[in-house]
């Protein structure tokens, strides 16, 4: 049986920018913006569908590294669906997780909506699970936030 996860995250950044920064380029910025949850990212593929991304997190963090896989993008609504298709919780905590990411324009800035859907593996605790990964999220979408405020030229 698959279980879910949301979240709302308000920005002060425009749609497009967030979405390509935090989406689109995250493998870029991520070891610049994070080095010290991910050292270092690559992707397999041209960043359109079906491309892989490998981010490879720094000792410490729960995991190693995590492969996903962009299943959906649509760059002018600014939506993305994601599988995970290796590391994270991939054989630990759950058979299979996916997250679909739309960036709703709102005020000059937007809201960004996060739903995870996942199948947990029999015995494991995928609420805490869920919470670790929606927390990483909101990270992801506040650091790139955070840097585009701080660069208001980026992603332009």
């Amino acid at each position: 049986m698959s279980s879910s996860w949301s979240c709302e995250i308000e920005s002060a950044v425009p749609a497009p920018r967030l979405f390509r920064a935090s989406m689109m380029d995250w493998h870029n910025l991520a070891p610049k913006l994070a080095s010290d949850k991910i050292v270092s990212a690559a992707v397999e593929g041209d960043g359109s569908v079906g491309s892989v991304r490998q981010f490879n997190f720094a000792p410490g963090m729960p995991f190693t590294h995590v492969k996903e896989r962009f299943d959906f993008i649509d760059i002018e609504k600014f939506e993305v669906k994601r599988s995970l298709i290796e590391g994270g919780g991939i054989g630990t905590h759950v058979e299979s997780a996916s997250a679909h990411t739309i960036f709703v324009p709102k005020d000059g800035g937007c809201v960004v909506k996060v739903v995870g859907t996942y199948k947990p593996l029999p015995g494991a605790n995928t609420e805490e699970e869920a919470e670790r990964v929606k927390g990483s999220m909101i990270g992801i979408i506040k650091t790139a936030e955070s840097y585009l405020l701080a660069n208001p030229d980026a992603y332009n």
